[in-house]
């Protein structure tokens, strides 16, 4: 800087102006959609950034901290939960999409929300909520997601929800690429047609990479799995030599450590190395090349995917069906049921700031699956014994 010369902060037009240095297929602020409520730009974030603010400062965000991922919160401290999760994902997604060249800030965005509509104690409660709600389309928690941030979140006087922008919403809804036309909620039909941005298929695949080491770390460590056991795993047994054979003097928690961050670095390796054959082998040149591809350009190389599948497999059997997990799963299975079925008859109990919903034109069963999905599992815990206990206070 020269003598004299005033100091200049990053404007948001200089953010746009260095986003043109990214990779032509990446999805750029400037360019965005936009929003459903027009809304002036801010001077110094961009529309990006702004989505990744607002998600950080809402409440179901920080409700992540106490929902399950695998292990319930009063299990350990130790334990991943969905936000943890999710900055995990976050992390990984990021080291993507910069070596893609691709809008760091949008990844960031759709990975920081993309489990905002997840329920309390995992899948087992979403599959519950998904049948008691099936005669008014069902639950998937992506599209659980889209009603949290357009609907549910109430932060702002003029609109309700954190009025996001296209692509953000766009990566949020469809950032799973299994059967979600399914799951389309009325008044989304927009979103169908095309492929998501490269950022949210990068942050699909991020979340998967996350949730599988994550999970086999957490089981290592519960004792629910055995390394004795991963040693018929392909992918686990080639890390497991490795390591082995560079360090030969560390404990087992290092050991462990090593093998899982190395698996993370493999499959992450092998991600950004496969979507660069798959961008030259399907001539994908510009942004709309994405959007109009007959597949998905990020995806694992054929190898490694059949390798991920046999750990997935692994996992699905050692550690998803294991009697405590199952039996925790039953358990709130059983408790969320009650709760839907008591709030149904008698609807008073419900806080007054739902019940207003009736008003807006949603059904009462939406209002207690959105009350219900909504909550932690420490909450959901006190809300059954607060209903059901005769001797808790209310």
């Amino acid at each position: 800087m020269k003598h004299g010369q005033k100091a200049k902060g990053l404007t948001r037009k200089e953010i746009e102006r260095r986003e043109e240095m990214l990779s032509p297929l990446a999805a750029k602020s400037k360019y965005s959609r936009g929003r459903k409520y027009p809304e002036q730009e801010h001077p110094y974030r961009s529309t990006y950034q702004r989505d990744r603010d607002r998600i950080i400062h809402s409440a179901a965000f920080r409700r992540l901290e106490y929902k399950t991922q695998v292990f319930v919160y009063h299990e350990g401290d130790y334990y991943r939960t969905r936000l943890t999760h999710t900055l995990e994902v976050a992390q990984i997604a990021r080291t993507m999409s910069k070596t893609l060249f691709l809008n760091e800030d949008l990844t960031e965005a759709i990975a920081l929300a993309h489990d905002v509509g997840h329920t309390p104690f995992g899948h087992a409660v979403e599959a519950v909520l998904d049948e008691l709600m099936k005669e008014e389309g069902g639950f998937n928690h992506n599209a659980q997601g889209i009603r949290v941030v357009d609907l549910l979140e109430e932060r702002y006087p003029n609109f309700r929800g954190l009025n996001l922008s296209w692509e953000t919403r766009e990566g949020l809804l469809k950032h799973s690429s299994s059967g979600i036309e399914n799951y389309i909620p009325q008044g989304y039909e927009e979103f169908l047609g095309e492929q998501p941005t490269l950022e949210a298929q990068i942050m699909d695949i991020a979340d998967e990479i996350a949730y599988d080491n994550h999970d086999l770390d957490d089981g290592i460590k519960s004792g629910m799995i055995s390394e004795e056991n991963l040693r018929r795993i392909k992918l686990w047994n080639m890390t497991c030599e490795q390591v082995r054979k560079k360090y030969t003097r560390i404990t087992k928690e290092i050991r462990v450590y090593l093998i899982i961050r190395n698996l993370i670095n493999l499959q992450v390796t092998d991600l950004i190395d496969n979507a660069l054959k798959n961008i030259k082998k399907l001539k994908v040149a510009e942004f709309k090349d994405v959007k109009q591809c007959t597949k998905r350009i990020v995806a694992f190389s054929k190898e490694m995917a059949q390798q991920k599948e046999e750990l997935r497999g692994f996992l699905f059997k050692h550690l998803y069906c294991h009697w405590r997990v199952l039996r925790m799963s039953n358990k709130a299975r059983r408790f969320i049921r009650s709760l839907f079925a008591i709030y149904l008859d008698n609807p008073q109990l419900l806080p007054p700031s739902f019940r207003d919903n009736v008003k807006r034109g949603e059904t009462i069963k939406r209002i207690i699956c959105d009350y219900i999905s909504g909550m932690t599992d420490r909450y959901a815990l006190e809300e059954y014994k607060r209903l059901f206990d005769p001797d808790e206070k209310v």
